[in-house]
């Protein structure tokens, strides 16, 4: 019996399950998991609603007969698929993918989920081995497309990628797949760096700073094949333009990959976000719009407001928030009312995760707060939802922002009346340099007479707002400031 994704901080609820095997020493082990599973989740549904509660049974003797054929099979195929230019194909299904632990970027996604994403006869009929081993699983409404199993695969973190490989290894998941996510993770990298050159990718500053308009593009929308393949070729010996978290040290997997700098270069060059184009033109409405191509929007993942206020002395950072409207063309337009995210009134910074569209047609937002919750640095969990649509907060999480862990703490901490909450955010001087993380605004003491709310204020015209744009490769570009 495990959790897909992080358990809530309540834990088992032991009275029910362990009352019924009393009553029946001789029950069957799936019906034990079966009962423990169900009493967690009404227990979780109960006493932190809105946060992802995930718990299956799996039989492990069945999956260890079944899957590791099934497995090996839609790997080689999905490596195929990267290797003879379908990169992108694999790159949309597994940003499609559910994942779990969102805010740590640990990687690991529903492997059923993922399989089902690809399309691919290998990928359902490893999706229907797992389903089988899967005796049991049950999750939250806040949570879709979780079916009991999850894996490593990369997208959002690729210093993991040498560790996970080693892992998978050691524990003989199969070469086959250890292959292939090093295959995916290789041609991320190679079009991470192709487009590290453009101003408009890897930082908001340039569009802060207004340095967009007229600067050289070189890198990211007039680079050539030859240009790029140099570029890859450079990673091998230590240049990886400038990206974070990422050196020789973590990315032995480049080595290992199973096709050449040539096909890199020739595939990043065909598919590839034109940074130059993200300025804002006037439409015939009289409205500021983005207008790409459908080509370049298909290379698109990800579409974020956001929002830095100019305090006089630099810029505070408000996070990013799933804010957007596109025109009867497919522009996206380009207009901002002064708004933010606030909790008692307080401005905080809020980092939107991610977007659950449940089978009833309602939506689950989700997203996180930084604070210090009496000392402790914490994230707040914010979900919105159709029964709560201004939002509130469903739990609390250690943040281990600077550690080196793949650990995600459960939601053990719960708010009490006389609590202090110190809401931080990222700061950036007016030369464009990170200066720190700081308290935004004065502490916040809970109070149970007065409550928690959530609310969109008025926060003054002292804003600037750009959109951050995420591509196949997980590079993030920035628009110029919306005028």
């Amino acid at each position: 019996i495990a959790s897909e994704e992080t358990e809530p901080g309540v834990g088992w609820y032991y009275t029910n399950w362990l009352t019924e095997l009393s009553r029946n020493t001789s029950m069957p082990t799936v019906e034990i998991g079966k009962n423990i599973i169900d009493d967690f989740v009404d227990v979780c549904n109960k006493k932190c609603q809105g946060q992802k509660t995930t718990l299956s049974v799996v039989d492990l003797a069945e999956l260890s007969m079944t899957v590791p054929g099934g497995l090996s099979d839609f790997a080689k195929a999905t490596s195929e698929l990267i290797k003879n230019d379908n990169y992108k194909v694999v790159s949309d299904a597994r940003y499609n993918t559910r994942e779990f632990a969102q805010s740590s970027r640990i990687d690991q996604v529903d492997l059923v989920d993922f399989a089902r994403k690809m399309d691919t006869e290998e990928g359902r009929e490893l999706a229907d081995i797992i389903v089988s081993s899967v005796k049991y699983n049950k999750t939250s409404k806040s949570i879709s497309n979780a079916y009991g199993l999850s894996a490593y695969f990369p997208l959002k973190k690729m210093s993991r990628v040498d560790q996970a490989a080693t892992l998978y290894d050691d524990i003989g998941m199969g070469s086959e797949y250890t292959s292939c996510i090093k295959d995916f993770a290789s041609l991320q990298l190679g079009g991470q760096v192709a487009t590290s050159g453009s101003p408009a990718a890897g930082s908001p500053l340039p569009s802060l700073l207004g340095t967009l308009l007229g600067t050289s593009q070189q890198g990211a929308s007039q680079a050539g094949t030859d240009l790029i393949t140099n570029l890859f070729g450079s990673m091998l010996s230590g240049s990886f333009g400038g990206l974070t978290g990422i050196g020789t040290a973590n990315t032995g997997f480049l080595s290992d990959r199973s096709f050449d700098d040539e096909a890199v270069g020739a595939y990043v060059q065909n598919n590839r976000l034109d940074g130059s184009s993200l300025l804002w033109t006037m439409g015939d409405d009289g409205r500021r719009k983005l207008v790409l191509s459908e080509e370049q929007w298909s290379l698109i993942h990800d579409l974020d407001l956001n929002v830095f206020y100019d305090d006089g002395e630099g810029y505070i950072d408000l996070g990013l928030d799933n804010v957007f409207e596109f025109d009867g063309d497919g522009a996206l337009i380009g207009e901002y009312d002064d708004t933010w995210l606030t909790i008692n009134g307080h401005i905080v910074a809020y980092y939107h995760t991610d977007t659950v569209e449940n089978e009833d047609g309602t939506t689950v937002i989700s997203g996180y707060v930084p604070a210090f919750l009496n000392d402790e640095r914490v994230k707040l969990i914010l979900v919105f939802d159709a029964e709560n649509p201004e939002g509130y907060i469903s739990g609390v999480i250690p943040d281990y922002e600077g550690k080196d862990t793949d650990t995600e703490a459960k939601s053990a901490i719960a708010l009490k009346d006389g609590d202090r909450l110190d809401f931080i955010c990222d700061y950036y001087s007016y030369e464009g340099e990170y200066q720190d993380s700081y308290y935004l605004m004065e502490p916040l003491i809970l109070s149970e007479e007065e409550g928690i709310t959530i609310a969109n204020m008025d926060i003054g015209k002292e804003t600037r707002a750009t959109y951050r744009l995420t591509d196949i490769y997980d590079q993030s570009y920035w628009t110029q400031v919306i005028p």
